[in-house]
């Protein structure tokens, strides 16, 4: 299986920050035997994450929010001092709008819900390393709600009013289920088309309203009324 990151296991090397030890070793399983990942540390706090970080310096660091003393959103600025090429993924029991606001603002690439199955994190680890953002379907929402309140800044220019007319129907129709906070999968099947023909359509739609990520795209529809 080819892999996406440079470890010297071959696959992407991942951190794992979360004070409760069991859930760790849970995760380094599941990610390690995925083939695609390999975990070169952990950590259980705060100030453990930045000395680990700056050891091994990670591609991904997955970070709870609810530790003991310093809470995972306030360590992020350290750990990305420590680790300046590691991507940071939230991973998090938090449904709260603010501590998601407040995560994208410290600079994580993404915040994930702990409800997230396998083949969902591992798709959205991969996505950070390549740069996108991965955002929780039921977060999806909140994120908007978030950005419309200016509890969370745009990551991106907002694209033209008229914007929706260079889009084809399909894009379109996909543009609404995106806002829905629908995965491509979720959207390949209420559509009946392959999921690799969603992803296709994705990156058209996101390359003509000059987004970087679904997440934006989810924003500018709804401030459209798209969906």
């Amino acid at each position: 299986m080819s892999t996406a990151g440079g470890g010297v296991g071959g696959g992407v090397r991942v951190m794992l920050v979360d004070d409760h030890t069991l859930l760790r070793r849970g995760l380094k399983a599941l990610l390690e035997a995925d083939g695609r990942f390999e975990v070169v540390a952990e950590a259980g706090d705060a100030g453990e994450a930045q000395r680990r970080a700056a050891a091994v310096q990670p591609e991904i660091i997955l970070l709870d929010n609810h530790m003991p003393g310093v809470t995972g959103v306030d360590a992020l600025p350290g750990l990305r001092e420590a680790a300046p090429a590691a991507r940071v993924l939230m991973l998090t029991v938090s449904e709260d709008e603010a501590d998601l606001a407040a995560a994208l603002r410290a600079g994580a690439c993404g915040y994930l819900l702990k409800t997230v199955d396998s083949e969902a994190l591992a798709a959205a680890i991969l996505d950070c390393v390549q740069g996108r953002s991965a955002i929780s379907p039921e977060m999806t929402g909140k994120l908007v709600s978030a950005f419309q309140s200016g509890a969370a800044a745009p990551a991106a220019a907002p694209a033209p009013a008229d914007a929706l007319a260079i889009l084809s129907p399909r894009e379109r129709e996909i543009l609404v289920h995106i806002a829905r906070g629908a995965s491509n999968k979720e959207i390949a099947r209420a559509l009946a088309i392959a999921e690799t023909t969603v992803k296709i359509h994705v990156q058209h739609l996101l390359r003509k309203l000059g987004l970087a990520s679904r997440v934006q795209a989810a924003v500018f529809a709804t401030e459209r009324g798209v969906g």
